[in-house]
């Protein structure tokens, strides 16, 4: 189990409330909803999303996550001015979380994507291994691009069978 970072100070020790503090508002599930499933890895992706974040509030979370390691960042090697973001392994942690949140809404109100939806209630974990090996890939990737820069890699035993 990784070694936990000192917490801020919170309202209270209970554990949901530390999510919530984290992750409730109303934009931070949706950036790692982008980076998850549509592979969202630049500034420029996220603002095009159909949901239209302002760019102020778009830097903030992206802080925010990174602050809390849920996402990391690296110089684009193309355009050094430019950052490229990625989920670490505590971030790809929550695809069981936004998997669960797909289906409660999907079966108690009236949403779109409903591909996704059969594709999630197909089969939750070759949905889940599949976001899973897709950001092992990409780690893999950027870590050639960067020859001797260590990263955790996304743990696969995290997925067990009650999650999304």
């Amino acid at each position: 189990m990784p070694k936990k970072k000192a917490s801020p100070k919170r309202r209270s020790g209970c554990p949901l409330n530390a999510s919530v503090e984290i992750l409730g508002d109303r934009w931070s599930l949706l950036i790692i909803r982008d980076m998850m499933l549509r592979g969202f890895r630049s500034y420029k992706e996220f603002l095009e999303s159909y949901e239209g974040i302002a760019t102020n509030i778009l830097a903030n979370r992206l802080r925010n996550l990174i602050g809390h390691g849920i996402i990391t960042t690296e110089r684009d090697p193309s355009d050094g001015r430019k950052l490229i973001y990625s989920l670490t392994a505590k971030g790809i942690d929550l695809a069981p979380v936004l998997t669960e949140m797909v289906l409660w809404a999907a079966g108690h109100e009236d949403t779109g994507n409903q591909a996704l939806v059969r594709q999630i209630q197909k089969d939750k974990e070759q949905f889940l291994a599949v976001v899973r090996q897709r950001w092992a890939e990409q780690i893999q990737a950027a870590d050639s691009d960067f020859p001797g820069k260590v990263r955790p890699s996304p743990d696969p035993r995290r997925v067990g069978p009650a999650s999304p």
